[in-house]
């Protein structure tokens, strides 16, 4: 972009107004942040385990939102409270890192980006230390297992 140039003011003059600064672009609107409202058991209609910290959520497409938290709890334990409380079996959808999906409901091609349900997932595998915890000097400051949540768009049937 090419700029206009602007001559020296001389002693004694008012040198010229400045450019006014294009707009900036507006932030994505996509991460919630992890101190606004944390949803509940009833907003999501899925069971959150019981120390779970809300992290975020982010827009998944189709009117569909999914909902990240952290666990200080290890994988097989979140796996197993899951099984237990959804009464599933769920699948065990990747070995390495281990990762179970809890698909509860029928998933609709048309409208829906995800198919409804509930995924954990162990962040220690491989030596990791752990998902960030995103609040800057919050306990803990790194989570073994995450556990991210879709529900259904608002309005449909499952």
């Amino acid at each position: 972009m090419a700029q206009t140039p602007q001559p020296f003011p001389r002693p004694g003059t008012t040198p010229p107004p400045a450019a006014p600064a294009p707009p900036a672009a507006p932030a994505p609107q996509q991460a919630a942040p992890a101190t606004s409202g944390a949803p509940t058991e009833a907003s999501l209609g899925f069971p959150i385990y019981p120390t779970a910290q809300f992290l975020a959520s982010y827009d998944a497409g189709r009117g569909q939102r999914y909902f990240v938290f952290g666990a200080t709890a290890p994988y097989a334990d979140l796996v197993a409270y899951y099984r237990t409380t959804l009464k599933e079996r769920g699948d065990q959808v990747f070995e390495q890192p281990p990762t179970h999906m809890f698909s509860i409901g029928r998933f609709r091609e048309e409208t829906m980006a995800f198919p409804p349900g509930v995924t954990v997932k162990d962040w220690t595998w491989g030596g990791s230390a752990g998902y960030p915890n995103p609040r800057l000097g919050a306990q803990p400051a790194r989570f073994p297992t995450i556990i991210m949540i879709v529900p259904a768009p608002a309005g449909s049937r499952q």
